[in-house]
């Protein structure tokens, strides 16, 4: 089975240099450069680029050539989300602008008092989501539940330079000692947010049907939501053109300690958001197990 390895690609030193020119010329500017630090990865990273060209030539469908054109806009939306994200973080907010599709959902939601999760997949620019959200009175904390698996330097880095956020992270662990995490956060009314969509090695998995072929999916956010007795919202923060996003929640129906149900639900809401939003698939990996090594 295919697994996500923990890995981002970057250095402390390329978002310098973006930092840079986004403070001093302006997100645009950092938008152009963009464009070279895209053909790089376009020409030189054979390994991510065989999975998102997979993604794209056989999952979608694509033709031989859009499917090779869609693999540089790929690498370039996904650095403009991460510039987006930079700049946000640093200040600059209102600079975008941003649609709420489904906002009553997570108001009603809180209002049950009772917390509630969301789950949400490396598609889009859910990081960002808090600073959205905080425009339209809507009083939360979010507790989003990750391994501690990124390249410390950069998550450094980017504290030094960000606003201070309210978002907490609740660190997964081998004692399970993140459950009783997980349950003080909705206890306190809180939302507790997974990603559904990448597994680690040792790590319990399910197996379903995604854009027409078997993925393999961590079961963790499936088996906990579905027996929580709470919401569970599917939510998205999608990049649009220029520095505008979309943000979409829809709430999921869960059958008590039916997590194969909630995850079927789970793809077809991701599915559902990817064929409005195909170039924002951000898993550079043999998300499908289909790839050789790459040559």
């Amino acid at each position: 089975m295919s697994q996500w390895d923990g890995k981002s690609k970057g250095t402390v030193l390329g978002y310098r240099i973006f930092v840079f020119f986004i403070r001093n010329v302006g997100v645009r500017s950092a938008y152009f450069i963009l464009y070279f630090v895209a053909a790089y990865y376009f020409l030189f990273l054979k390994k991510s680029n065989q999975a998102i060209h997979y993604y794209f030539r056989q999952r979608l469908g694509y033709s031989k050539l859009k499917a090779r054109l869609s693999v540089f806009r790929s690498y370039y939306t996904f650095g403009q989300t991460i510039i987006d994200k930079v700049s946000i973080n640093a200040g600059m907010r209102n600079r975008f602008t941003y649609k709420f599709d489904g906002v009553e959902i997570l108001k009603d939601l809180l209002d049950k008092k009772q917390g509630g999760v969301l789950i949400s997949a490396h598609v889009g620019n859910f990081e960002i989501a808090e600073y959205f959200l905080s425009e339209i009175d809507l009083e939360f904390r979010i507790n989003l539940v990750t391994t501690d698996l990124e390249h410390s330097a950069i998550k450094d880095y980017l504290e030094q330079i960000s606003k201070k956020s309210s978002i907490k992270f609740i660190i997964i662990k081998d004692d399970m000692s993140h459950i009783f995490d997980i349950n003080s956060a909705l206890t306190r009314n809180e939302l507790v947010c997974f990603t559904g969509d990448r597994y680690f090695e040792g790590v319990k998995s399910l197996n379903e049907k995604f854009l027409g072929e078997e993925a393999t999916f961590p079961a963790g956010p499936f088996l906990i939501a579905s027996r929580l007795k709470v919401p569970v919202v599917f939510v998205y923060v999608m990049k649009e053109k220029n520095l505008h996003y979309h943000l979409c929640a829809r709430e999921a129906e869960v059958t008590h300690r039916d997590e194969k149900a909630l995850l079927r639900a789970y793809i077809a809401s991701v599915e559902w958001i990817l064929h409005r939003y195909p170039l924002q698939w951000f898993n550079y990996f043999d998300f499908w197990n289909k790839l050789g090594p790459a040559k």
